[in-house]
C-alpha cells in the first residue's frame, strides 16, 4: 500500500478545531480542595488522576502550549492551577514511574516552574523526586524495567526534571539486567515474563533512548555503550528491509490473545521506533540512525494509514497509539528535512473528519474492536485523549505557517527538532 492522497484542511479551521479542543477539557476539569485545577481519565470517571499518561501531568504540557501558541495569560494561570492540583496529589499517590507515577507528576511541576516561574511548583517537584528516591530497592521500583512504568522512564524523567543523579542511579541496573543476543542485547521488561518486548513504550527501544540520553548527558560512555547493543538487537530483527524498518511487537509474542505482533504508532511501531534513531543521531553522529528512521517513515507512510486497518490495530486518534502520534513525527520531518506536508494533511484531515464538535467543545473517540458498540468515551489525556490532539494539532498550525517547530514542553522521549548542517529551524 501506498501513502494516501491528501487532503487539506485550512490551517485557520485546524487553529479553531484545536481551540474548541481545549475548550471541551476545560469544561470537564475539576476543581480540587486546595485551589487546583485536576482532570480525570474520563469525565464520567470520579477519581482525579495526575499521572502524565492518562491525567493531570499530560494536561500541563498543552496548557502550556496554548499559552505559548495564543499568546494568552489565562493559559498560564490555568497551568499553574494544575500544578496546584498535581502538588496536592504527590503525597496520597502510590506509584513512581515516569508516565504512571510521581516522576512524571515531578516533570509537569518541574515545567511550571521554569515556564511560568512558580515556585510552589517547583518545590513540589523537589517533595516528589525525594519520594521516588526513596523507593529504591537498589535495582527497581517496582515488577517494570522499562520506559513506561519502570527504571528508564523514571531515569529519563530525573534527568529532565534536574536530578542527574537519581537518573544514573536508575540507569545502572541496565548494565548488570543486561541479556546478550546474537545482535546486542535485550532486557526483561517486566519481572517473571518470557517475552522480550521491542519498541518505545514498553520494550527495549524505550530503554535504550533512556540510556543514552542519561549517558551522553552524565558522561557515561558505558550507558550509551549499552544502549547501542540494544539498538543493535533491535534493527537485527527488522523484517520491512531495505527500505522498510517494520519489527514485531515481541519475541516470543506477548499475550497473543490481546496484542497484536504489528503496530504501526508510536508505542509499538515504526513512528516510535523512529524517535529512539532520531536521538541516537543526535548522540552519536552516525548516519546509520537518520538512515533507519527514514526507512521507519517509508514504512508509515506506505502501510495504508490512517485507515483503520489491521492488522496494525489502528483504531485510535491518540498520541501514544494512534494517528496524532504520526503526526509528531511528519511535523519533525517537516521542520528538520523539509519533507512535504502532504501527508502530515492527511493525518490532520483524519483528525478532524473524526472530531465530535458541538456546544462543548470538540473531542475524539477512540475504538474499542472487542465491544459492541465500540466507540469509547472520549479521554482527556496525552497517550489517547484530547491533549495529546490538540498539542499536535497546534504544533502542526506552527509548522503549516513557517513558525517555531519547537514545542512548549519537550516531551521526555521526543528528542528536540535539529535541522542538518546549522541551517534554521524556521524557513
Amino acid at each position: 500500500m501506498t501513502a494516501p492522497e491528501a487532503t487539506v484542511v485550512a490551517v485557520d479551521e485546524v487553529e479553531a478545531l484545536a481551540a474548541d479542543g481545549l475548550r471541551w477539557l476545560m469544561g470537564v476539569a475539576r476543581e480540587t480542595p486546595g485551589g487546583g485545577l485536576a482532570w480525570t481519565t474520563r469525565p464520567s470517571d470520579t477519581a482525579l488522576n495526575p499521572t502524565l499518561y492518562t491525567g493531570t501531568a499530560g494536561i500541563v504540557p498543552v496548557l502550556l502550549e496554548a499559552w505559548r501558541h495564543f499568546g494568552d495569560d489565562a493559559w498560564a494561570d490555568t497551568a499553574v492551577r494544575a500544578a496546584r492540583g498535581i502538588a496536592e496529589a504527590v503525597g496520597a499517590f502510590d506509584g513512581d514511574s515516569l508516565y504512571f507515577g510521581r516522576t512524571g507528576m515531578a516533570l509537569a511541576l518541574r515545567a511550571v516552574q521554569r515556564e511560568l516561574g512558580d515556585a510552589a511548583a517547583g518545590a513540589a517537584a523537589d517533595h516528589a523526586l525525594d519520594v521516588v528516591r526513596s523507593h529504591f530497592d537498589g535495582t527497581r521500583w517496582n515488577e517494570f524495567f522499562e520506559l513506561m512504568g519502570g527504571n528508564a522512564g523514571i531515569g529519563l524523567g530525573a534527568l529532565l526534571a534536574g536530578d542527574a543523579d537519581l537518573a544514573v542511579l536508575a540507569l545502572e541496573p541496565y548494565l548488570q539486567e543486561a541479556e546478550r543476543t546474537p545482535a546486542g542485547v535485550q532486557w526483561a521488561h517486566r519481572a517473571g515474563v518470557d517475552a522480550r518486548v521491542h519498541h518505545i513504550s514498553h520494550g527495549a527501544l524505550g530503554m535504550v533512548l533512556a540510556l543514552a540520553r542519561v549517558g551522553d548527558a552524565t558522561g557515561r560512555a558505558d550507558l550509551v555503550e549499552l544502549a547501542l547493543a540494544g539498538a543493535s538487537d533491535i534493527v537485527a530483527r527488522d523484517e520491512a528491509g531495505p527500505e522498510g524498518f517494520l519489527v514485531r511487537h515481541s519475541t516470543p509474542q506477548y499475550r497473543p490473545e490481546l496484542v497484536e505482533p504489528i503496530s504501526y504508532g508510536w508505542c509499538h511501531g515504526p513512528a516510535g521506533d523512529a524517535q529512539v534513531f532520531r536521538l541516537l543521531r543526535d548522540v552519536t553522529g552516525d548516519p546509520a540512525w537518520p538512515a533507519l528512521a527514514d526507512r521507519c517513515w517509508h514504512t508509515v507512510t506506505h502501510a495504508g494509514l490512517p485507515q483503520r486497518l489491521r492488522p496494525g490495530f489502528w483504531d485510535n486518534n491518540g498520541r501514544c497509539c494512534g494517528t496524532a502520534g504520526v503526526l509528531a513525527l511528519a511535523c519533525d520531518r517537516i521542520a528538520e528535512q523539509r519533507d512535504p506536508h502532504d501527508f502530515a494533511h492527511v493525518l490532520v484531515a483524519d483528525l478532524a473528519a473524526r472530531a465530535t464538535r458541538d456546544a462543548a467543545g470538540a473531542r475524539w473517540s477512540n475504538v474499542e474492536h472487542r465491544a459492541t458498540p465500540s466507540d469509547l468515551e472520549p479521554c482527556t489525556g496525552w497517550a489517547m485523549g484530547n491533549a495529546g490532539i490538540v498539542r499536535e494539532l497546534l504544533r502542526f498550525v506552527r509548522v503549516s505557517r513557517g513558525a517555531d517547530p519547537r514545542y512548549a514542553f519537550p516531551w521526555p522521549d521526543h528528542p528536540a527538532v535539529r535541522p542538518p548542517h546549522g541551517a534554521s529551524l524556521l524557513p
